[in-house]
């Protein structure tokens, strides 16, 4: 382990814990199972909060089935809240809307918002444009549907963690660019941006070496993509980091831990975002690899989750 030592002192016992696995076609069944059943597990167990989950199944694009959704509220109803449409993480292969029901819950429970999750095909037996297309079937749903679902439309925003927060930064430039809802922000926490980072020939040495490697990162992108990652014919809607055009997205915040692999396309395209106007937060984590914030009890990951609320805070004026 070449960058142990970078590690934050406090993550450094959870090496030891993570599984040691090639991911590939053959083990995404017994993964996703293993997941959702752990999830699953979680959800049984009374965290407290004042909050209700619902699903729900809008009618897909002609061709394609119906698209679920996790809606999460308080159980105080009320009108005008901030709404935020939520993208699970898991490498455009894996994941659900019930495995990131400990970011969504505490989430509404802080801000008093409506989540919208959205459980879009995976890949890949649904190659891009698919699962981007039941995100914004979601979004567009979300907003037609604000007033009964107790949201100001014009407090919508998207958030997402790895590839949900790629998937949620492809969805605004698709949302600006088709004239769909108009995104009040974007909370994306290390986003999964440019396949080009699959091919760069001078990869960053200290990231990536952790919890998702350049081995998942190419097969996460070949999965998505169809085709191999990082040549010419990709659309800047798989892999938002290829847009030339970052002129009028919502303002985003980017958090990123320092040993992540996607750390330099995150501050690239928080930069870039800079240089086109958009307002921007980024936060980035000494000593964090993928998925660092998942541990309560390290400091590290609560001050991530604390800077994340704070800048959701931010964009939510109906908070009450």
């Amino acid at each position: 382990m070449k960058t142990v030592h970078l590690v934050d002192p406090e993550l450094r016992p959870l090496l030891a814990l993570m599984p040691e696995r090639i991911l590939e076609a053959s083990v995404l069944p017994a993964m996703r199972e293993e997941r959702q059943r752990a999830a699953l597990q979680n959800l049984s167990q009374d965290d407290g909060l004042d909050v209700a989950v619902t699903g729900h199944l809008i009618d897909g694009a002609e061709g394609t089935p119906p698209v679920r959704v996790a809606i999460i509220s308080p159980r105080n109803a009320r009108a005008s809240r901030m709404g935020i449409l939520h993208i699970h993480g898991g490498g455009y292969v894996l994941g659900s809307p019930e495995q990131s029901m400990p970011l969504t819950r505490p989430t509404v429970a802080e801000q008093g918002c409506v989540i919208v999750s959205v459980d879009y095909r995976l890949a890949p037996e649904t190659p891009f444009p698919g699962p981007l297309e039941d995100c914004y079937t979601a979004l567009v749903w979300m907003a037609e549907h604000a007033g009964a679902l107790g949201i100001d439309p014009q407090h919508i925003g998207v958030m997402g963690d790895s590839a949900g927060a790629g998937l949620a930064a492809a969805l605004a430039l698709l949302a600006r660019d088709r004239g769909g809802p108009k995104l009040a922000f974007q909370n994306l926490m290390y986003p999964m941006l440019d396949d080009r980072t699959v091919t760069e020939l001078d990869p960053n040495p200290v990231t990536g070496e952790f919890a998702w490697t350049r081995a998942d990162n190419r097969f996460g992108w070949y999965a998505f993509l169809g085709i191999e990652p990082g040549g010419e014919d990709v659309s800047f809607y798989a892999a938002a980091a290829r847009a030339e055009n970052l002129n009028g997205l919502p303002p985003a915040w980017i958090g990123v831990g320092s040993i992540d692999l996607f750390l330099d396309e995150n501050i690239e395209y928080a930069r870039r975002l800079l240089r086109a106007g958009v307002p921007v937060e980024l936060s980035v984590y000494p000593g964090g690899f993928h998925g660092f914030n998942g541990d309560a009890t390290v400091a590290l990951a609560r001050r991530a989750r604390e800077q994340r609320q704070n800048a959701l805070s931010f964009f939510n004026p109906l908070r009450q």
